[in-house]
């Protein structure tokens, strides 16, 4: 058996380790969208007249009729973007400086040939919270190793315990605000829904005053709800796509991690007869 040397403590990942105040980005957004729905979707110039209460003269001035549900609209889109960007940097982070797939495949190697000192220099090397669950793996199998009082079976459950919490501690950096992202996927169609039953609400009420003096309102009111179920359709499927992305992205870093822990605990399994 390979007598290796146990390095002082793992590496742990660096870099972007994700935004954990997700309300500031909140927050910015909405004076983000805000500050766009009325200086740029609410500039007079795209309306006729130079009125921001007469007929929109271009797309922007339509969308800007679709009512403050608009500013919430948008400000739920770019929470998304932002969310989305850095769940990005800090995904790419956790993963670390390597390829997942070969990694694993060359983790797994070394430690059924039992080479703990290249594993665990290849885990520096790749860094990441794969790495940091597989270094903390390493660490529990040979701190096992020397107890002498503990079983075999016993020995096995606590490398595989001390893999298990391993992950639990980089998993919350993995899923941060995933949480939110969910929530928008159904607060863009909800919101979409309010803005449209607003928009026909005033298209009704021109309807029933009549005349055709009120056929700006009626326009209006007909602009408003369908500007809404467009732009909250919008949000709803970026969020969507950014939610399952990296819902992915985070599922394979957990099979990974689930794939090289199972290996620790069989290698070590397989090297010991002792009951």
């Amino acid at each position: 058996m390979a007598t290796t040397t146990k390095a002082a403590a793992p590496a742990k990942k660096q870099g972007f380790g994700g935004i954990k105040a997700a309300w500031i980005i909140l927050v910015i957004c909405c004076v983000l969208a805000y500050s766009f729905y009325y200086f740029v979707l609410g500039n007079p110039d795209n309306f006729v007249g130079g009125d921001r209460e007469g007929h929109p003269a271009n797309l922007m001035g339509t969308v800007y009729k679709g009512g403050f549900v608009v500013g919430v609209i948008l400000t739920l889109l770019l929470t998304v973007i932002v969310l989305g960007v850095e769940r990005f940097f800090a995904i790419k982070s956790a993963s670390g400086t390597m390829n997942l797939g070969k990694f694993t495949a060359q983790v797994k190697a070394l430690i059924r040939d039992q080479k703990f000192t290249e594993a665990r220099a290849l885990c520096n090397k790749m860094q990441g919270s794969v790495a940091n669950v597989v270094l903390a793996s390493i660490n529990a199998y040979e701190d096992v190793e020397k107890n002498e009082t503990l079983k075999k079976a016993q020995k096995v459950a606590k490398i595989q315990q001390a893999h298990e919490e391993a992950t639990q501690l980089e998993m919350p950096t993995l899923q941060m605000n995933l949480p939110m992202v969910a929530t928008i996927v159904s607060l863009g169609t909800l919101t979409a829904l309010f803005g449209t039953v607003l928009g026909m609400i005033g298209s009704f009420q021109a309807l029933s005053a009549g005349g055709g003096a009120d056929s700006m309102a009626l326009s209006a009111g007909i602009s408003e709800a369908l500007v809404n179920t467009a732009s909250g359709i919008l949000t709803s499927w970026f969020a969507t796509v950014i939610y399952n992305f990296f819902s992915n992205k985070i599922d394979k870093l957990t099979y990974a991690l689930d794939e090289v822990g199972y290996t620790i605990a069989a290698t070590y399994d397989s090297n010991h007869t002792e009951a």
